[in-house]
This record gives C-alpha cells, sequence and structure tokens, in this order.
C-alpha cells in the first residue's frame, strides 16, 4: 500500500506538470486547424492517425523531440525516435511497418550518437529505417520520427472508453530511471524478441476484441494519460492512485509524472478485465484495474484513504480540445 499522500497537493501536481503542460498546447493547434469538427474513421487525438485501407487500416504518426533531450542524452534521443513511434502504433492495435527521420546536429559527430540509438532500437525492434532528411550543418541538434503501421478492421482508440468500463493500467516495471529524466527505461538492453513479443499484446487484444479503447502513457503520466483518453471519449471516472503498478522503491509523487517506455491505459469492459491482465502477466508485465469510468465527464484521483480530489472537469474547460465536437463513426 502507498504511504498517506495530500490527494489535493498531488492533483495539483498533475495540473501543473511540464508533460501535461505540452499536451494542452494541443487545444490551440486543434481549434486554429479546424480538426475537432472533422468527421473521420478515427477522428484527430488518437496516438496514430488511422485511414481506411482495404480490410484494416493504415497508421500514421510522428514524434518529435525537445533539443534539450537531444543534447542531453542523445543515444536515448536516436532510441526514442523507434521505441515511442512503435508504441503509439501498438496503442491503436497495431504492427509497424517502417520508420523515416529528420536529423539536424552540428556536425557528423553530433548526429552519431543519436544515428547509433536509431540503428539500435530499428534492430531490436525489428523494424527498418527506411529513409528520411538529415542536416548535419545546423545551429542545434533536434529529432524528429515518423511511423506507418498497420492495424486490422478493429482498432484501439481513444474514443471508445464508455461508462461501465474498468480503466486498466499495463507497464513494464523491470526498468530504472534514466537519471535526473522522468524516463523510466526498460527497453535498452532487455532481448528484442521480448520487446516485440510485449507489443505483440495490444494488437492482440485489438483483434480478439477483448479491447477497444487504448491510449500509451506518455510525458503526461500515468494520470494526464487517462485524462486524455477520458476527454476523447467524452466520459469521466475515479483513478485510485494506489492501484496504479509501480515499484516498490519509486515514491508515488515521482512515479505520477515518469514516463515509461512500455505503458498503456486501456478501457475494458468488467467481464474483459481477468482476460486482459492474464495476457500481460504472461509477458511478465505489471497489469491492475485502476478505476472506473462514468458519464460524469469529470477526472477525479482517489488517495489510499478513499480521499478524492478533482484534476480535471472537462465540462468547465478541454485538455487537448480533441473529444469536443468529435463523433466516431464506424469503420
Amino acid at each position: 500500500m502507498t504511504a498517506a499522500v495530500d490527494i489535493q497537493a498531488l492533483a495539483r501536481q498533475i495540473q501543473d506538470a511540464r508533460g501535461l503542460a505540452h499536451k494542452r498546447d494541443i487545444d490551440a493547434v486543434v481549434a486554429r486547424l479546424g480538426l475537432s469538427s472533422r468527421h473521420a474513421a478515427v477522428p484527430v487525438g488518437d496516438d496514430c492517425a488511422a485511414i481506411p485501407d482495404g480490410d484494416g487500416h493504415l497508421l500514421f504518426a510522428i514524434e518529435g523531440f525537445l533539443d534539450s533531450f537531444v543534447a542531453a542524452d542523445p543515444y536515448f534521443a536516436g532510441y526514442c525516435g523507434i521505441m515511442v513511434n512503435l508504441s503509439d502504433v501498438a496503442a491503436m492495435g497495431g504492427r509497424p511497418i517502417a520508420v523515416v527521420d529528420a536529423l539536424w546536429s552540428r556536425d557528423t559527430a553530433a548526429a552519431d550518437p543519436i544515428l547509433a540509438g536509431l540503428s539500435d532500437a530499428a534492430a531490436l525492434y525489428g523494424v527498418p529505417v527506411v529513409g528520411g532528411h538529415t542536416n548535419t550543418r545546423a545551429a542545434c541538434g533536434n529529432l524528429a520520427v515518423a511511423v506507418l503501421g498497420r492495424a486490422g478492421p478493429r482498432l484501439l482508440t481513444s474514443f471508445d472508453a464508455a461508462p461501465g468500463d474498468d480503466l486498466v493500467a499495463a507497464i513494464d516495471l523491470r526498468g530504472r530511471f534514466r537519471d535526473p529524466h522522468p524516463y523510466w527505461d526498460a527497453s535498452t538492453g532487455a532481448p528484442g524478441e521480448r520487446l516485440r513479443g510485449d507489443l505483440a499484446v495490444l494488437p492482440g487484444l485489438a483483434e480478439d476484441g477483448l479491447a477497444s479503447a487504448a491510449k500509451d502513457i506518455s510525458m503526461a503520466g500515468v494520470v494526464g494519460t487517462a485524462l486524455m483518453l477520458l476527454e476523447c471519449s467524452k466520459v469521466g471516472g475515479v483513478i485510485d492512485l494506489d492501484a496504479i503498478p509501480k515499484p516498490e522503491h519509486v515514491p508515488l509523487a515521482r512515479w505520477l509524472s515518469a514516463f515509461p517506455s512500455f505503458g498503456y491505459l486501456l478501457s475494458i469492459r468488467p467481464d474483459r478485465t481477468p482476460a486482459v491482465r492474464a495476457r500481460f502477466a504472461e509477458r511478465g508485465l505489471a497489469s491492475a484495474r485502476i478505476g472506473r469510468l462514468d458519464a460524469s465527464r469529470v477526472a477525479r484521483a482517489r488517495g489510499a484513504a478513499g480521499d478524492e480530489a478533482v484534476v480535471w472537469d472537462f465540462a468547465a474547460r478541454p485538455l487537448i480540445g480533441c473529444g469536443q465536437d468529435s463523433t466516431r463513426v464506424a469503420p
């Protein structure tokens, strides 16, 4: 059990976190581009764009990295270029096909550790880098990586969570922090076969109809990611902080802002939760039911003592602005 915490202080920490602030930037962009009013097979706000294609979907996503991160840990930045994109594809119930990268660096020596990270991760995860853009005469280092994937007719989306669903978190705890950063690394040094098999759990859940809504845990942390999922699906719910899988030695306050290399939230019908958790357990991955969704459109956090705090009221203000006018259209 987690030691007693100040639930109101934790709620403020989540609201004020840098990772969540970056997600709030999405709202203005969505509004400026008029994306929230567009109807599509999967509305904007998911981990990947999903494009209907034959009997399934093409998946397309991109990740850009902060220049401070690229400068501080260039190898891991390159590695993450592959890893986080593949996580986005898996979160949609898909499998990756290939990636491309866009790299800026001061010179070839500065580019080398970034390229080494890209190369090592591509080999471990079995996904080829098939092209991109390179500039080794830039003022500073920057990196963006895009991925193409494919999913079947059944997707995992951010728009299909429903009142009454269980909220389940699945996280690989076999890792360590890359101090002083919030990155929980359970990937580098792990066998490629294990990494590929772990990612395959997500498309398996989609294909077998065990889940329809999911999101990978991002820089916004466990609760911040849950907020985005709830907003897109126009639901609310209670998140039991004490139930979130975490390493025993890590304080809850730090864990709530952690960005795990393998971490997912899934909205699941209660009768399917045991089967879903069993899939993760077979892979040695920690999972738990951390809450229940409702129709309130208010996200609350609950402490070990049963006390609650409102983290976000979506009816009062948007977070990323992707659940306001979007309507899910069945593929």
